[in-house]
């Protein structure tokens, strides 16, 4: 066998659809398109998967519901069982220190919430304090510093 004698098995290969040659050509008149309407035409712009004929698109049809709070401010949540356990005894705790530890980003607004022990006398200056946490830095005879925001 050489190179030149290879040849698709018989039925491989299909002729082209020569469209538009005349009623003889098997694909007279309309040329496998139908009859009228936007596909039929040449040039006609194909339709976004999501158009439903001009009736109402579902994302129009489907009730919308729910708020955003436009004015909700959310906060990094840092308990003070971790506070115990990264900072030594009378450290001063503040938004930028807990950042550089990687407990939160720079601009995150910091929350000192009050799950775990605390037994070391802390300085903690954050946006925001839970009840529990205040009562447990003072109860360790910490002091407690809201930051504005």
């Amino acid at each position: 066998m050489k190179l030149h004698e290879l040849r698709p098995h018989q039925g491989a290969t299909k002729a082209r659809k020569r469209v538009g040659r005349g009623i003889s050509a098997g694909q007279g008149k309309t040329a496998g398109k139908g009859h009228k309407g936007q596909k039929t035409r040449s040039g006609d712009r194909t339709m976004p998967p999501f158009f439903e004929g001009g009736q109402t698109p579902f994302h129009l049809r489907i009730p919308k519901r729910g708020f955003t709070n436009p004015n909700k401010v959310e906060y990094t949540p840092v308990n003070v069982g971790t506070l115990e356990r990264i900072f030594e005894e009378g450290a001063e705790v503040t938004p930028e220190v807990l950042s550089q530890k990687g407990l939160c980003s720079k601009r995150d607004l910091v929350k000192i919430l009050g799950d775990g022990e605390l037994k070391k006398k802390f300085t903690v200056k954050a946006h925001a304090f839970s009840r529990s946490a205040k009562e447990k830095i003072e109860k360790a005879g910490g002091t407690c510093e809201v930051i504005e925001r």
